[in-house]
């Protein structure tokens, strides 16, 4: 798949296969080795987490590990087709939209996710997005949050990083790969907790292990 293959530049936002109009990812060139951050391998445990459908999972094409954990009761979206086109079956819909302009109604579900994607979006478009899930979401509503820890590294030289990553779900695991931008100062877990104090959420529960971390939030209201 795609995400495992080549280097993709930071995305303006995140969107799969219905005709909302998305720009297109676009994938680079290999660059030269000495320019790649390789992470060692990660073992990331993904197990079946209770959740109201429908459940809207941002970037959800290439290994699609929420639609294959969720199947029907996921609506999968991802800036690329060809992303969405790649990723196995099991979501309800796959449809091509950008994370920051979400084309849903206010409240319209009472679960999101957003799996190893956050890490394509320019940094910048972080908070457009938060704040676009906090509208979809319903009062009471869960964000839950997958990505990897980017480094703060010294040598300049290095400006992409790779993330190979074992993902432990009930019954089998998918061996997947990521390529991407390093980000000035690094980006982890303390980063998302303040976009998510900004944008009105709160935190539930946190993990952070290695060079991966999980997220649990919750827009307040009554559930």
């Amino acid at each position: 798949m795609a995400k495992s293959r080549t280097f993709v530049p930071l995305m303006l936002g995140a969107c799969v296969l219905a005709c909302v109009p998305a720009v297109s990812a676009q994938h680079v060139a290999k660059p030269p080795e000495e320019q790649i951050w390789q992470a060692p391998r990660q073992f990331v445990p993904v197990g079946d987490f209770p959740a109201r459908a429908p459940i809207l999972d941002i970037g959800g094409g290439g290994w699609g590990v929420i639609g294959q954990l969720k199947g029907q009761q996921v609506i999968a979206i991802d800036i690329s087709d060809k992303e969405l086109r790649e990723a196995p079956p099991g979501p309800l819909v796959k449809i091509v939209m950008d994370a920051r302009r979400l084309q849903f109604l206010d409240g319209a579900f009472p679960t999101a996710t957003v799996f190893f994607t956050f890490m394509y979006m320019a940094p910048s478009d972080h908070e457009q997005v938060f704040r676009e899930l906090r509208r979809v979401l319903a009062p009471g509503g869960r964000l839950l949050i997958w990505d990897v820890v980017l480094p703060n590294l010294t040598d300049a030289r290095k400006r992409y990083a790779t993330f190979p990553i074992t993902f432990k779900l009930p019954g089998k695991e998918i061996n997947a790969g990521y390529s991407t931008y390093l980000v000035p100062g690094g980006q982890g877990l303390a980063h998302f907790e303040e976009v998510a104090a900004r944008t009105g959420f709160t935190v539930v529960s946190k993990k952070s292990s290695q060079q991966w971390f999980f997220l649990e939030l919750v827009k307040p209201g009554a559930s």
